[in-house]
């Protein structure tokens, strides 16, 4: 069996996999409704909120483009925070849609840091909406969210956070934090398949829906939640998807969310561990490491590229490449849903044998 180890989509567990083939029922029928329903009590929990919880048949990039679209206006002054590639892309789609946007960028690597968001707050009283990354998988950094929403908050703004990566493996309370639209994908700690962005979306976002003017069709929040509420979608489900979501999420509920937490801390150090080693460097600051994927700086001489490939031809492992300028300079290992001690230690055996056949002295 393949080790897939990239930060997503990630492995799916047999049970899952068969209760996606189970044969297609009414979209708009009783069977459906039920469906709906039980998944959406479940991701309540998993999200641990009381807000609405909007389950939409796109990528995770859709969701964050739903957050955008549903609660803002062209014009709207927004401070967009990126530690990486996926805070671009959510500061990219505010652009696109003709918001103010003021960027916040900060080393990669590094996380978000919390007095220059409180700066920039200060500095313009017209910004409505912050957009965070909880978990950037580009650089494996997991940024303090505990200690960002507070200060959002304080100034009384949106909170748009971007939890495709983090939420279900990393603790993300969503009521006690006050985030006010919290995005994740099926395709990475859910065990599931691509197709699903699953969306929590506050009181006050509600109130920013009812005035936002940014066009929307597919995304629109109001259509998702008036369907809901008769157990459907607008639009034709990704029904197969569904059906393994609600298995997923049995599973995790039955492993008790804790002990999920808890797994991946575990494994993740057991990742960190095994790596350094190998007299290999972690590329994200420790004191803000990602628990579901850990990115390791390529030492010179290291063909990553050549790496890859032995690592997936000679040993059925598979990892991730690093993304844009971090391209050959680092590897990324995902750690992330379906994962054990087990799976790591299987990683790291097959690095040590690829390791020197890929250039790397002395490895």
């Amino acid at each position: 069996m393949v080790n897939l180890r990239i930060p997503g989509p990630t492995p799916v567990p047999d049970e899952v996999l068969q209760a996606m083939a189970k044969q297609m029922i009414n979209h708009r029928g009783p069977e459906f409704k039920e469906l709906m329903n039980d998944v959406t009590a479940k991701l309540k929990t998993v999200f641990q909120t009381k807000n609405d919880v909007l389950t939409l048949t796109a990528a995770g990039t859709g969701g964050l483009e739903a957050a955008i679209v549903n609660t803002l206006s062209p014009g709207d002054k927004v401070l967009a925070t990126s530690i990486g590639v996926f805070g671009d892309r959510f500061t990219k789609i505010a652009q696109t849609y003709g918001a103010d946007v003021t960027p916040l960028n900060f080393e990669w690597g590094k996380a978000a840091d919390v007095n220059a968001i409180r700066k920039a707050l200060q500095a313009d009283p017209k910004i409505k909406a912050v957009l965070v990354t909880q978990n950037e998988t580009s650089t494996g950094v997991t940024n303090d969210l505990a200690a960002i929403c507070p200060v959002v908050k304080e100034f009384d703004k949106l909170l748009l956070v971007d939890a495709i990566s983090g939420l279900g493996a990393i603790d993300l309370p969503v009521d006690k934090w006050h985030c006010d639209v919290t995005v994740t994908g099926s395709q990475k700690a859910w065990m599931v398949p691509p197709g699903l962005t699953m969306v929590s979306v506050s009181e006050e976002a509600w109130q920013a829906h009812a005035e936002a003017k940014m066009p929307r069709f597919y995304f629109d929040f109001s259509k998702a939640k008036s369907n809901l509420e008769k157990g459907q979608t607008p639009w034709t489900p990704a029904v197969s998807i569904i059906f393994a979501l609600q298995v997923a999420l049995d599973m995790i509920l039955k492993e008790g969310l804790a002990n999920v937490f808890a797994r991946h801390i575990r494994v993740a150090k057991a990742a960190r561990d095994g790596i350094k080693s190998l007299g290999l460097s972690l590329f994200a600051d420790e004191r803000y490491v990602s628990e579901t994927v850990t990115p390791v700086v390529a030492p010179p001489g290291l063909d990553v590229k050549a790496m890859l490939k032995i690592l997936r031809e000679a040993h059925q492992v598979v990892l991730a490449g690093g993304q844009q300028d971090l391209s050959g300079k680092i590897f990324r290992i995902g750690h992330l849903g379906w994962v054990t001690e087990k799976d790591i230690a299987g990683v790291i055996s097959a690095l040590k044998v690829a390791l020197p056949q890929a250039g790397l002295a002395g490895g």
